[in-house]
């Protein structure tokens, strides 16, 4: 059983940057896609980014597009660099694996239990 555990959210101003992981226990990531969503208060669940299990296919949100980055330096951990963040990007974000190049939430099976980001004006 793959866990995911995100860290690095914090408190922040805009026009900051900030760097999120995600770290898998058990069986990493093995050949899996990896993605970033996140959701706010009163909104449902929005696709952030997701890189495909070889990193050759990237997909990105027109709303962060330009300012954040998914990379994964391993089978085991994959980071999103936020840039340039805006009020409008306060949210919790969750680190989520799956078997498809989509950026549905219901193709990713595994999720992590967030971590907050609050960003300021």
């Amino acid at each position: 059983q793959v866990h995911l555990v995100e860290s690095g959210g914090r408190a922040v101003q805009a026009g900051d940057s900030l760097s999120l992981s995600c770290k898998a226990s058990g069986r990493a990531f093995g050949t899996s896609s990896v993605a970033w969503f996140r959701q706010s208060p009163g909104k449902e669940r929005e696709f952030v980014a997701m890189m495909s299990w070889r990193g050759r296919t990237a997909l990105y949100a027109d709303a962060v597009k330009g300012r954040f980055t998914i990379s994964r330096d391993s089978e085991a951990t994959v980071y999103l660099n936020m840039n340039n963040l805006k009020p409008e990007d306060t949210a919790i974000y969750y680190c989520a694996s799956g078997n498809s190049v989509t950026d549905k939430a219901g193709d990713y099976n595994r999720w992590g239990q967030g971590t907050q980001v609050t960003v300021s004006s």
